[in-house]
């Protein structure tokens, strides 16, 4: 097997270059983020290990550029923050896992196992109702030639309308399924951010998509 390691720090590099080799691999680096996108984009790698904070574009974007290329990889993030929003960030850009430094290097080997025994990721299907198209991938969200921006809640929640589009979706099912969090009955958490999503894919085109089923929750309908 075959993997590419991204690490702009000379001993660091090396460390981990000798370590997987020595474990079997076969490993190519590079220091920088030009380097991996276009080394990702033009050879077969069964593993990427990817260091965050390279000379840019840095490994967030490196993660973004491959996917949008449809670049299907697995990618391990290292990262010397251990922040939760960097964390988010590095699986929202594509990562399939996450490992702070400093770390024990047998743990990572465990990962980089783990990993490759995956089946090969699929680019997940873009979802098309009428001319609302949201693509998961690449986390974006058009009306017909209309970009339309998002906020990380806004875009979960849109997709989950969108994947059960026809459905009705009580409060509860969203917020367990968007947040995360059990429904406590009191809550308006998800009638604030359908307010937020009518405001931004239904109302600036003259739109009723997302509708509430009173007293049962909310529904995308692909007729209206």
């Amino acid at each position: 097997m075959r993997l590419l390691v991204v690490e702009d720090d000379p001993a660091m590099s090396s460390m981990l270059c000798r370590g997987l080799r020595r474990a079997g691999y076969a490993v190519d680096s590079v220091d920088n983020g030009t380097d991996a996108v276009w080394t990702i984009s033009e050879s077969d790698y069964d593993l990427v290990v990817l260091d965050a904070m390279i000379p840019g574009p840095d490994g967030f974007e490196v993660c973004r550029r491959i996917r949008a290329n449809e670049r299907w990889v697995p990618v391990l993030m290292l990262t010397a923050r251990d922040g939760t929003t960097d964390k988010i960030r590095g699986l929202d850009a594509g990562a399939d896992d996450y490992l702070t430094k400093p770390f024990a290097f047998d743990e990572l080997l465990a990962r980089v196992r783990a990993l490759v025994r995956r089946e090969p990721r699929q680019r997940p299907a873009v979802l098309r109702v009428s001319d609302l198209v949201l693509d998961p991938a690449e986390r974006k969200v058009r009306r017909g030639d209309t970009p339309i921006a998002l906020s990380a809640k806004e875009f979960a929640l849109l997709h989950e309308l969108m994947r059960r589009a026809g459905e009705t979706l009580s409060r509860g099912y969203l917020i367990e399924h968007v947040w995360d969090f059990a429904y406590d009955g009191g809550s308006n958490v998800v009638d604030v951010y359908v307010r937020y999503l009518r405001g931004k894919v239904d109302r600036p085109f003259d739109r009723d998509t997302i509708r509430t089923v009173r007293g049962a929750g909310y529904r995308l309908d692909p007729e209206a």
